[in-house]
Protein backbone atom coordinates (compact mmCIF):
# COMPACT_ATOMS: atom_id res chain seq x y z
CA UNK A 1 0.00 0.00 0.00
CA UNK A 2 1.50 3.55 -0.76
CA UNK A 3 -0.56 6.42 0.70
CA UNK A 4 0.53 9.70 -0.02
CA UNK A 5 0.75 12.52 2.54
CA UNK A 6 -1.98 14.92 0.58
CA UNK A 7 -3.54 13.97 -2.60
CA UNK A 8 -5.55 17.46 -3.82
CA UNK A 9 -9.17 16.88 -4.51
CA UNK A 10 -11.02 17.53 -7.00
CA UNK A 11 -14.99 18.40 -7.41
CA UNK A 12 -15.38 17.58 -11.04
CA UNK A 13 -16.87 21.22 -11.92
CA UNK A 14 -13.14 22.78 -11.52
CA UNK A 15 -12.31 22.22 -15.54
CA UNK A 16 -16.06 23.00 -16.24
CA UNK A 17 -15.84 26.74 -15.06
CA UNK A 18 -12.31 27.33 -16.48
CA UNK A 19 -14.08 26.09 -19.62
CA UNK A 20 -16.86 29.16 -18.85
CA UNK A 21 -14.24 31.17 -18.25
CA UNK A 22 -12.22 31.22 -21.21
CA UNK A 23 -15.18 30.51 -23.66
CA UNK A 24 -18.30 32.35 -21.86
CA UNK A 25 -17.11 35.08 -19.90
CA UNK A 26 -14.28 35.54 -22.24
CA UNK A 27 -11.78 37.13 -19.25
CA UNK A 28 -8.67 35.78 -17.93
CA UNK A 29 -6.84 38.39 -16.39
CA UNK A 30 -8.02 39.09 -13.02
CA UNK A 31 -11.30 40.43 -10.95
CA UNK A 32 -13.65 38.61 -13.32
CA UNK A 33 -17.09 37.07 -13.17
CA UNK A 34 -15.28 34.33 -11.08
CA UNK A 35 -13.23 36.23 -8.91
CA UNK A 36 -16.28 38.22 -7.75
CA UNK A 37 -18.15 35.28 -7.07
CA UNK A 38 -15.63 34.40 -5.04
CA UNK A 39 -15.34 37.59 -3.02
CA UNK A 40 -18.86 37.94 -2.42
CA UNK A 41 -19.30 34.10 -1.26
CA UNK A 42 -16.36 34.45 1.33
CA UNK A 43 -17.78 37.94 2.30
CA UNK A 44 -20.83 36.78 3.30
CA UNK A 45 -20.43 33.54 4.91
CA UNK A 46 -17.59 34.40 7.36
CA UNK A 47 -19.03 37.99 7.73
CA UNK A 48 -15.54 39.18 6.22
CA UNK A 49 -15.83 43.16 5.63
CA UNK A 50 -13.88 43.14 2.60
CA UNK A 51 -11.83 40.04 0.61
CA UNK A 52 -9.43 40.42 -2.06
CA UNK A 53 -8.11 37.21 -4.00
CA UNK A 54 -4.48 36.93 -4.23
CA UNK A 55 -2.05 34.46 -6.07
CA UNK A 56 -0.68 33.09 -2.44
CA UNK A 57 -1.46 33.40 0.64
CA UNK A 58 2.02 34.66 0.82
CA UNK A 59 1.44 37.43 -1.65
CA UNK A 60 -1.38 38.51 0.99
CA UNK A 61 1.11 38.76 3.79
CA UNK A 62 2.75 40.82 1.37
CA UNK A 63 -0.26 42.97 0.79
CA UNK A 64 -0.59 43.32 4.63
CA UNK A 65 3.08 44.75 5.44
CA UNK A 66 2.14 47.27 2.89
CA UNK A 67 -1.16 48.06 4.72
CA UNK A 68 0.39 48.23 7.90
CA UNK A 69 2.92 50.98 6.26
CA UNK A 70 5.92 48.51 7.62
CA UNK A 71 9.29 50.45 7.58
CA UNK A 72 12.64 49.77 8.60
CA UNK A 73 13.02 48.99 11.81
CA UNK A 74 9.44 48.41 12.67
CA UNK A 75 9.30 45.85 15.01
CA UNK A 76 6.50 43.02 14.00
CA UNK A 77 6.15 40.17 16.76
CA UNK A 78 5.55 36.77 15.22
CA UNK A 79 5.59 33.54 16.33
CA UNK A 80 9.10 31.66 15.48
CA UNK A 81 7.10 28.03 14.66
CA UNK A 82 5.20 28.88 10.98
CA UNK A 83 6.30 28.87 7.45
CA UNK A 84 9.19 31.11 6.20
CA UNK A 85 6.25 33.51 4.15
CA UNK A 86 5.02 34.79 7.59
CA UNK A 87 8.27 36.54 8.40
CA UNK A 88 9.44 36.85 5.12
CA UNK A 89 6.15 39.49 3.85
CA UNK A 90 7.64 41.62 6.46
CA UNK A 91 11.07 41.48 6.43
CA UNK A 92 11.18 42.15 2.52
CA UNK A 93 10.29 45.96 4.19
CA UNK A 94 12.88 46.04 6.92
CA UNK A 95 11.09 44.85 9.59
CA UNK A 96 12.81 44.06 12.81
CA UNK A 97 11.53 40.13 13.56
CA UNK A 98 10.51 39.34 17.47
CA UNK A 99 9.95 35.82 17.48
CA UNK A 100 7.81 34.41 20.33
CA UNK A 101 7.37 30.86 21.65
CA UNK A 102 5.12 28.58 21.21
CA UNK A 103 2.34 27.23 23.52
CA UNK A 104 3.10 24.33 26.09
CA UNK A 105 -0.73 23.09 25.23
CA UNK A 106 -0.06 23.55 20.87
CA UNK A 107 2.04 24.82 18.19
CA UNK A 108 0.47 28.53 18.59
CA UNK A 109 1.92 31.73 20.04
CA UNK A 110 1.94 31.59 23.69
CA UNK A 111 0.06 35.01 24.22
CA UNK A 112 0.90 34.84 27.37
CA UNK A 113 4.16 36.30 26.35
CA UNK A 114 3.00 38.75 23.77
CA UNK A 115 3.37 41.61 26.12
CA UNK A 116 6.64 41.37 27.17
CA UNK A 117 7.91 41.79 24.03
CA UNK A 118 6.15 44.72 22.97
CA UNK A 119 8.46 48.21 22.53
CA UNK A 120 7.65 51.60 21.56
CA UNK A 121 9.00 50.10 18.43
CA UNK A 122 6.43 47.46 17.67
CA UNK A 123 3.51 47.74 15.28
CA UNK A 124 2.40 44.68 14.31
CA UNK A 125 1.23 41.43 15.83
CA UNK A 126 1.01 38.63 13.53
CA UNK A 127 -0.66 34.92 14.66
CA UNK A 128 -1.15 31.96 13.22
CA UNK A 129 -4.05 29.35 13.61
CA UNK A 130 -1.80 26.19 13.45
CA UNK A 131 -4.27 23.40 11.99
CA UNK A 132 -6.62 25.66 12.13
CA UNK A 133 -7.31 25.96 15.73
CA UNK A 134 -7.57 29.27 16.73
CA UNK A 135 -4.99 31.61 18.86
CA UNK A 136 -6.53 33.08 22.24
CA UNK A 137 -7.61 36.15 20.19
CA UNK A 138 -9.76 38.07 22.93
CA UNK A 139 -6.07 38.03 24.67
CA UNK A 140 -4.18 39.26 21.30
CA UNK A 141 -6.59 41.97 20.69
CA UNK A 142 -6.47 43.29 23.79
CA UNK A 143 -2.89 43.69 24.13
CA UNK A 144 -3.15 45.39 20.71
CA UNK A 145 -5.86 47.76 21.66
CA UNK A 146 -3.25 48.67 25.12
CA UNK A 147 -0.69 49.03 22.84
CA UNK A 148 -2.15 50.52 19.81
CA UNK A 149 -0.79 47.88 17.13
CA UNK A 150 -2.29 46.13 14.29
CA UNK A 151 -3.08 42.68 14.44
CA UNK A 152 -2.35 40.57 11.49
CA UNK A 153 -4.20 36.88 11.34
CA UNK A 154 -2.48 34.32 9.46
CA UNK A 155 -5.16 31.61 8.93
CA UNK A 156 -3.19 29.76 5.74
CA UNK A 157 -4.88 26.78 8.31
CA UNK A 158 -8.16 28.09 9.20
CA UNK A 159 -10.43 28.20 6.35
CA UNK A 160 -14.21 27.37 8.08
CA UNK A 161 -12.62 27.38 11.66
CA UNK A 162 -14.20 29.60 14.72
CA UNK A 163 -12.83 30.72 18.01
CA UNK A 164 -15.53 31.82 20.03
CA UNK A 165 -18.10 31.04 17.29
CA UNK A 166 -16.20 33.85 14.55
CA UNK A 167 -15.05 32.81 11.73
CA UNK A 168 -10.94 32.87 12.02
CA UNK A 169 -9.78 35.91 9.52
CA UNK A 170 -12.30 38.26 10.94
CA UNK A 171 -11.28 39.15 14.35
CA UNK A 172 -7.68 40.44 13.47
CA UNK A 173 -7.44 44.21 11.45
CA UNK A 174 -6.42 42.05 8.67
CA UNK A 175 -6.52 38.11 7.79
CA UNK A 176 -4.82 36.01 4.82
CA UNK A 177 -5.54 32.67 3.63
CA UNK A 178 -4.46 30.07 1.66
CA UNK A 179 -5.92 27.90 -0.65
CA UNK A 180 -2.34 25.85 -1.77
CA UNK A 181 -3.33 22.41 -2.88
CA UNK A 182 -2.68 21.25 0.56
CA UNK A 183 -5.25 22.99 2.04
CA UNK A 184 -8.85 22.05 2.50
CA UNK A 185 -10.15 24.14 -0.29
CA UNK A 186 -7.50 24.92 -3.31
CA UNK A 187 -6.90 26.49 -6.51
CA UNK A 188 -3.82 24.91 -6.73
CA UNK A 189 -1.48 28.47 -5.69
CA UNK A 190 -3.84 30.75 -4.41
CA UNK A 191 -4.97 33.09 -1.39
CA UNK A 192 -6.70 35.60 -0.18
CA UNK A 193 -6.23 39.02 1.52
CA UNK A 194 -9.45 39.79 4.56
CA UNK A 195 -9.60 43.76 5.45
CA UNK A 196 -11.90 44.16 8.73
CA UNK A 197 -10.57 47.44 9.55
CA UNK A 198 -12.59 49.91 7.51
CA UNK A 199 -9.40 52.40 7.22
CA UNK A 200 -7.80 49.80 4.76
CA UNK A 201 -10.12 49.34 2.16
CA UNK A 202 -9.45 51.89 -0.25
CA UNK A 203 -5.67 51.53 -0.32
CA UNK A 204 -6.18 47.00 -0.08
CA UNK A 205 -7.72 47.67 -3.47
CA UNK A 206 -5.32 50.14 -5.10
CA UNK A 207 -2.36 47.85 -3.63
CA UNK A 208 -3.73 44.84 -5.09
CA UNK A 209 -4.08 45.79 -8.51
CA UNK A 210 -0.53 47.24 -9.11
CA UNK A 211 -0.57 50.39 -7.33
CA UNK A 212 -3.26 52.10 -9.63
CA UNK A 213 -7.02 52.54 -9.30
CA UNK A 214 -7.88 50.68 -12.03
CA UNK A 215 -10.42 48.87 -10.38
CA UNK A 216 -12.25 51.77 -9.10
CA UNK A 217 -12.10 52.73 -12.40
CA UNK A 218 -13.33 49.88 -14.19
CA UNK A 219 -16.70 50.68 -11.77
CA UNK A 220 -16.45 53.71 -13.78
CA UNK A 221 -16.20 55.66 -10.35
CA UNK A 222 -12.95 57.72 -12.15
CA UNK A 223 -12.56 58.85 -15.61
CA UNK A 224 -8.85 57.72 -16.25
CA UNK A 225 -6.97 54.72 -14.15
CA UNK A 226 -3.31 56.06 -12.67
CA UNK A 227 -0.32 55.23 -10.70
CA UNK A 228 -1.16 56.72 -7.08
CA UNK A 229 0.81 54.21 -4.49
CA UNK A 230 3.05 51.44 -4.13
CA UNK A 231 1.63 48.00 -5.21
CA UNK A 232 2.36 44.55 -7.06
CA UNK A 233 0.02 42.47 -9.66
CA UNK A 234 -1.36 40.91 -6.88
CA UNK A 235 -4.97 39.18 -7.83
CA UNK A 236 -5.19 35.79 -9.78
CA UNK A 237 -6.44 34.99 -13.00
CA UNK A 238 -10.21 34.07 -13.63
CA UNK A 239 -8.51 30.37 -14.17
CA UNK A 240 -8.09 30.07 -10.54
CA UNK A 241 -10.57 31.92 -9.43
CA UNK A 242 -12.58 29.57 -11.55
CA UNK A 243 -11.39 26.83 -10.02
CA UNK A 244 -11.39 27.70 -6.41
CA UNK A 245 -14.95 28.74 -7.13
CA UNK A 246 -16.06 25.10 -7.92
CA UNK A 247 -14.35 24.19 -4.87
CA UNK A 248 -16.19 26.39 -2.47
CA UNK A 249 -19.96 25.09 -3.95
CA UNK A 250 -18.09 22.21 -2.05
CA UNK A 251 -17.19 23.51 1.04
CA UNK A 252 -19.67 21.92 3.45
CA UNK A 253 -19.02 18.82 2.12
CA UNK A 254 -14.78 18.98 1.78
CA UNK A 255 -15.02 20.01 5.48
CA UNK A 256 -17.23 17.27 6.91
CA UNK A 257 -14.96 14.52 5.63
CA UNK A 258 -12.42 16.12 7.09
CA UNK A 259 -13.14 16.57 10.28
CA UNK A 260 -14.87 13.02 10.47
CA UNK A 261 -11.20 12.13 9.25
CA UNK A 262 -9.54 13.67 12.16
CA UNK A 263 -11.74 12.00 14.47
CA UNK A 264 -11.14 8.99 13.25
CA UNK A 265 -7.70 8.97 13.98
CA UNK A 266 -8.34 10.64 17.27
CA UNK A 267 -10.07 7.44 18.06
CA UNK A 268 -8.03 4.95 16.77
CA UNK A 269 -5.03 6.54 18.14
CA UNK A 270 -5.97 7.38 21.60
CA UNK A 271 -5.52 4.30 23.56
CA UNK A 272 -1.85 4.61 22.61
CA UNK A 273 -1.76 8.36 23.93
CA UNK A 274 -3.37 7.24 27.21
CA UNK A 275 -0.49 5.10 27.39
CA UNK A 276 2.30 7.90 27.35
CA UNK A 277 3.56 6.64 23.69
CA UNK A 278 3.06 9.81 22.43
CA UNK A 279 0.70 13.36 22.93
CA UNK A 280 -2.55 13.65 20.28
CA UNK A 281 -3.41 17.51 19.82
CA UNK A 282 -5.98 19.70 22.15
CA UNK A 283 -8.60 21.66 21.32
CA UNK A 284 -9.19 24.47 23.40
CA UNK A 285 -13.21 24.93 24.39
CA UNK A 286 -13.02 28.49 22.33
CA UNK A 287 -11.86 26.67 19.08
CA UNK A 288 -13.49 24.69 16.03
CA UNK A 289 -11.74 22.00 14.23
CA UNK A 290 -11.86 22.42 11.11
CA UNK A 291 -9.80 18.78 9.91
CA UNK A 292 -6.91 20.81 8.62
CA UNK A 293 -4.05 18.55 10.15
CA UNK A 294 -3.72 15.57 12.16
CA UNK A 295 -0.12 15.29 13.99
CA UNK A 296 1.46 13.34 16.78
CA UNK A 297 4.21 14.86 19.27
CA UNK A 298 6.68 11.86 19.52
CA UNK A 299 9.12 11.71 23.04
CA UNK A 300 12.14 12.72 21.01
CA UNK A 301 13.79 13.85 18.14
CA UNK A 302 15.38 10.46 17.46
CA UNK A 303 12.13 8.78 17.89
CA UNK A 304 10.13 11.23 15.87
CA UNK A 305 13.03 10.57 13.01
CA UNK A 306 12.43 6.41 13.69
CA UNK A 307 8.76 6.67 13.68
CA UNK A 308 8.90 8.51 10.13
CA UNK A 309 11.41 6.60 8.91
CA UNK A 310 9.74 3.47 9.39
CA UNK A 311 6.27 4.87 8.39
CA UNK A 312 8.05 5.56 4.75
CA UNK A 313 9.18 1.78 4.59
CA UNK A 314 5.67 0.71 4.91
CA UNK A 315 4.52 3.14 2.03
CA UNK A 316 3.44 5.93 4.35
CA UNK A 317 4.57 9.08 3.53
CA UNK A 318 4.27 11.06 7.27
CA UNK A 319 6.31 14.07 7.68
CA UNK A 320 7.79 16.69 9.94
CA UNK A 321 6.80 20.31 9.92
CA UNK A 322 8.36 23.95 10.76
CA UNK A 323 11.67 24.34 11.78
CA UNK A 324 11.77 27.38 13.69
CA UNK A 325 12.29 30.77 11.99
CA UNK A 326 14.54 31.68 14.95
CA UNK A 327 17.13 29.09 14.18
CA UNK A 328 16.99 29.13 10.66
CA UNK A 329 20.10 29.69 8.54
CA UNK A 330 19.19 33.17 7.35
CA UNK A 331 17.86 34.93 10.49
CA UNK A 332 20.45 33.51 12.55
CA UNK A 333 23.18 34.58 9.72
CA UNK A 334 22.04 38.21 11.06
CA UNK A 335 21.02 37.81 14.79
CA UNK A 336 23.82 35.26 16.31
CA UNK A 337 22.58 35.73 19.65
CA UNK A 338 19.03 35.08 19.11
CA UNK A 339 17.05 33.71 21.93
CA UNK A 340 16.11 30.45 23.48
CA UNK A 341 12.91 29.67 22.38
CA UNK A 342 12.05 26.54 23.72
CA UNK A 343 8.21 25.33 22.97
CA UNK A 344 8.80 26.50 18.95
CA UNK A 345 12.32 24.02 19.15
CA UNK A 346 9.99 20.93 21.15
CA UNK A 347 7.69 21.39 18.01
CA UNK A 348 9.81 21.30 15.85
CA UNK A 349 11.75 18.15 16.67
CA UNK A 350 8.53 16.13 17.77
CA UNK A 351 5.94 16.93 15.62
CA UNK A 352 5.27 14.40 12.99
CA UNK A 353 1.92 15.07 10.60
CA UNK A 354 -0.06 12.11 9.41
CA UNK A 355 -1.73 11.45 5.76
CA UNK A 356 -5.13 13.68 5.39
CA UNK A 357 -7.20 14.56 2.63
CA UNK A 358 -10.43 14.17 1.22
CA UNK A 359 -10.31 10.84 -0.45
CA UNK A 360 -8.34 9.12 2.68
CA UNK A 361 -10.50 5.55 3.36
CA UNK A 362 -11.12 4.35 6.42
CA UNK A 363 -9.27 0.58 5.57
CA UNK A 364 -5.95 3.64 4.84
CA UNK A 365 -6.39 4.89 8.35
CA UNK A 366 -6.44 1.83 10.26
CA UNK A 367 -3.74 0.90 7.83
CA UNK A 368 -1.90 3.86 9.25
CA UNK A 369 -2.92 3.13 12.74
CA UNK A 370 -2.28 -0.18 12.93
CA UNK A 371 2.04 0.33 11.94
CA UNK A 372 1.91 3.18 14.57
CA UNK A 373 0.75 0.80 17.07
CA UNK A 374 3.45 -1.62 15.55
CA UNK A 375 6.31 0.76 15.78
CA UNK A 376 5.27 1.39 19.42
CA UNK A 377 5.22 -2.34 20.25
CA UNK A 378 8.64 -2.65 19.48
Amino acid sequence: MKIQYNQPYLTGKEAHYIYQAVYSHKKLSGNGYFTKKCHSFFEKKYGFKKVLLTTSCTAALEMSALLADIQPGDEVILPSYTFASTANAFALFGAKLVFADSCSSSPNIDVNKIEDLVTEKTKVIVVIHYAGVSCDMDKVMSIARQHKLLVIEDAAHAIDATYKNKSLGSIGHLATFSFHETKNIISGEGGMLVVNDPKFLKRAEIIWEKGTNRAAFARGEVKKYEWIDLGSSYLPSELIAAFLFAQRENLDDIQKKRVKIWKYYYKKLAPLAKKGLFKLPKIPRHASNNGHIFYLLCSSKKERSQLIKYLNSQGILAIFHYLSLHSSPYYTSKHPTSRSLLMSDYYTHHLVRLPLFYDLTTEEQDYICNKIKKFYEK
